[in-house]
């Protein structure tokens, strides 16, 4: 997966679960891609996070040095939004 976005690319660093540095890294597709159908579409109609995602390879360019985090209050809504759609079973993703 990857997106055409800084906003949607720091959401997808301050959630992903991991304990590691969150890191956004500047990539090239080597391959087709689609729009991603978990984002696009079914909550976002035409796309305008730009999220995409490719069976194919990402070519690593560059490492985002800095960016600004959203609020730790932002992020906290937004875990707690996430849980309440795994708990009415609404988490679901399209393959």
């Amino acid at each position: 997966y990857f997106t055409g976005t800084l906003n949607a690319a720091k959401w997808g660093a301050e959630l992903a679960r991991s304990d590691a540095k969150e890191r956004i890294y500047i990539v090239e597709p080597l391959g087709d891609f689609e729009n991603d159908p978990n984002v696009t579409d079914k909550r976002f109609p035409g796309n305008p996070t730009r999220s995409y995602r490719s069976k194919s390879p990402l070519k690593i360019v560059a490492e985002l040095g800095s960016w600004e985090r959203h609020s730790d209050e932002e992020i906290n809504h937004m875990l707690s939004s996430l849980k309440k759609l795994s708990e009415e079973g609404k988490n679901v993703i399209y393959d």
